[in-house]
């Protein structure tokens, strides 16, 4: 087995090997007679080698025949041919474990994993584990080399005994060497479920390597030096004065909590977290102004540049009056205008800097970075925010990242534990809820003549769909639909917007449609982040079982934010999965982002909400989250006594667990 085919699977030490956990197990202590098995369940049979030639039915195959049985093998080596021979001219049975199905000459299996005994050769005693695999690597061959690690002598327990104890953990070596070897009498229910103590220790050993891990980034993060930036700096007190609204309470104690971090001699690293238009834009401003005011400057990174150019657009309305300098790095800058930009950025003269990941590439560098802003930030990778902070000089620069996407507290608690976090969790006055409405593909009639009224009556509309062109799947296309609506809604005008249109060509229809010459907006995606048209009240979401629960409370979040009623319609196709079917009963329910993050969470997992953050760190190879939330607040509490009580036992379960994985301080 080749190196490099291991290294795929994380596998080079033995260690690696010993964690390299079975994902199921076979039962291949019993021998089932042929005519016993069960359709549709994989036995264990034994026969005798009569017969193997490789044959030509419709395509090249290996077939054996055994005693009342044959063995198929589509994909085949010529070698195992030659084996099977050898086997009948030793008298050798051939021990087979899969699935029985009825051929035209009998009991048939296909592709089964097998082995050549002796009549009377004993059974195994423990179950049989499967692990997980890649191409090229054999099950068996992977079964010795981790039970070669496991059998190289006992394995240290990296959790002291008093925690041992306090939380009822099964002893460490105990529970690998019983899950690599379940012996006879094991419930095997309790395996395949996850729930026996040897996973229970495994899964807490693993929440607890991940909690320790987080607080150490913690910790070496708050032992770097930050510029001490001003909390009650002039320009900051001018913009309090002259804001034309009231901060919500929320508001006020998020800021507040910016503030103070900002103040101190570390670097900030703190998640704002807040539903859509929660207001989360003004204490991000507020935070730049900390940084102006000391002399600093602060760049405002977002992930699309329609949301870049919202975020340069608001800002320059709130700070430009005060005498503040704003650079926004875009596509549609023309080279002399990029080139000036950048002077500005570089001498200090631009005090803030707006862009995309453009902020990030070479070229780009600033006289005094105080202060990163990262929106959406899960949407960026680990190295591109890593860039932009190390674009400061010899400190490090504070870092906000923001997010409309709520974090279910279980991820709090897990993977952004090596965060602060603030939360905006109520809606400026004038916000008013939007009304959800299902409506099936056959009712567009009805969708049309709801659009055609609201515009008529000066109102505006968004319709969402799922691709740009040339879809092969039977959704209908933002240029599709485009064409057809402009055809049925003759009397309106009728744009489109979607990712493939240059900068600029996006700019100018956003432009039109915020200054209301577009009444009804064709679009995809591209609208879900950064598009505030107080006017769009109607919105209608073609396809909706087609995206997920957060991607449509996101896009839900582009109306209601005028004070007319706003009402999204989710139009959906003639055949839903249960999946889908869940996902459009919770949107409907609730307009609670934290709730429906929750149950999103719930649906499909953490991937959505981590995006590219812990790129480098595997996602959590058995706990899970919702069923082992007992075990987080365990672990939560065992990193801090390790670290405080057993410093030397803690670096050791990391280095244990993570090994020569990516350093997660990096996030």
């Amino acid at each position: 087995m080749k190196p490099a085919k291991l290294d795929k699977l994380g596998l080079r030490s033995p260690l690696d090997f010993i964690l390299h956990l079975p994902l199921r197990y076979e039962d291949e202590t019993v021998l089932t007679p042929l005519n016993a098995a069960p359709p549709g369940h994989p036995v264990l049979v034994q026969a005798r080698v009569q017969r193997a030639a490789i044959l030509f039915r419709g395509k090249r195959q290996l077939v054996v025949n055994a005693e009342g049985l044959v063995l198929r093998f589509f994909h085949f080596r010529n070698a195992q041919l030659d084996q099977f021979k050898q086997a009948i001219e030793q008298g050798l049975y051939v021990r087979a474990f899969g699935e029985i199905r009825s051929g035209l000459l009998g009991a048939e299996m296909a592709h089964p994993r097998y082995r050549f005994v002796k009549p009377d050769q004993a059974l195994p005693q423990t179950l049989t584990p499967v692990y997980p695999a890649a191409a090229g690597i054999g099950q068996t061959r992977l079964r010795g080399k981790v039970l070669e690690a496991l059998d190289a002598g006992p394995i240290e327990d990296t959790v002291p005994p008093e925690l041992r104890s306090r939380f009822a953990l099964a002893a460490f070596d105990e529970s690998v060497r019983l899950l690599h070897r379940p012996p006879p009498g094991v419930e095997l229910i309790s395996l395949v479920e996850r729930t026996h103590p040897a996973w229970r220790r495994v899964k807490f050993d693993e929440l607890l390597a991940q909690q320790l891990s987080l607080k150490l980034a913690y910790r070496k993060r708050r032992s770097r030096s930050a510029p001490r930036l001003r909390a009650d700096g002039a320009l900051l007190k001018s913009f309090a004065r002259a804001l034309p609204f009231k901060l919500t309470r929320a508001q006020t104690r998020a800021m507040n909590e910016v503030l103070r971090d900002l103040v101190q001699p570390h670097p900030m690293q703190r998640l704002l977290q807040g539903d859509v238009g929660s207001g989360k834009t003004i204490v991000a401003a507020i935070a730049c102004l900390a940084a102006t005011d000391s002399d600093h400057q602060a760049a405002v990174m977002a992930p699309t540049e329609i949301l870049s150019e919202q975020h340069a657009r608001k800002f320059s309305e709130w700070l430009e009056p005060l005498g503040i300098r704003i650079a926004w790095l875009h596509g549609s800058l023309s080279a002399g205008q990029k080139k000036r930009a950048l002077a500005g950025i570089a001498s200090g003269e631009a005090q803030i800097a707006i862009g995309t990941h453009a902020l990030v590439q070479k070229g780009v560098e600033f006289r005094r970075l105080g202060l990163a802003v990262i929106d959406e930030q899960h949407r960026f990778g680990v190295q591109q925010r890593l860039t932009l902070r190390r674009k400061g000089d010899d400190a490090v620069p504070h870092q906000l990242m923001m997010s409309a996407t709520p974090i279910p507290r279980t991820l709090s608690m897990t993977y952004f534990a090596d965060l602060d976090v603030s939360v905006i969790d109520e809606l400026p006055p004038g916000r008013r809820p939007v009304t959800t409405r299902r409506f099936a593909a056959g009712r567009r009639a009805e969708v049309l003549a709801r659009i055609s009224a609201s515009c008529a009556e000066g109102e505006q509309a968004y319709w969402v769909c799922p691709v740009i062109e040339d879809s092969k799947e039977g959704v209908q296309t933002a240029v599709e639909t485009y064409e057809r609506l402009r055809s049925e809604l003759a009397a309106l005008q009728v744009g489109l917007l979607h990712g493939r249109l240059s900068p600029a060509e996006r700019s100018a229809v956003m432009q039109r449609f915020v200054a209301g010459e577009v009444q009804l907006l064709v679009c995809t995606t591209v609208i879900e982040v950064g598009v505030d048209v107080p006017n769009a009240s109607l919105m209608v979401i073609e396809s909706a079982e087609r995206f997920g629960l957060a991607q449509l409370h996101q896009l839900r979040g582009r109306i209601g934010r005028g004070a007319r009623e706003s009402v999204c319609i989710l139009l959906f196709g003639d055949s839903l999965s249960e999946t889908a079917r869940a996902r459009l009963q919770i949107i409907f329910k609730s307009t609670d982002g934290f709730e429906i993050a929750k149950r999103d969470l719930q649906l499909r997992g953490p991937g959505e909400y981590l995006g590219e953050r812990q790129s480098g760190a595997p996602l959590l190879r058995f706990a899970d989250l919702e069923r082992d939330g007992e075990l987080v607040q365990q672990a939560i509490d065992a990193a801090e006594e390790m670290l405080e009580r057993h410093p030397v036992a803690a670096r050791a379960h990391v280095e244990r667990w993570l090994g020569r994985r990516k350093d997660l301080s990096q996030t």
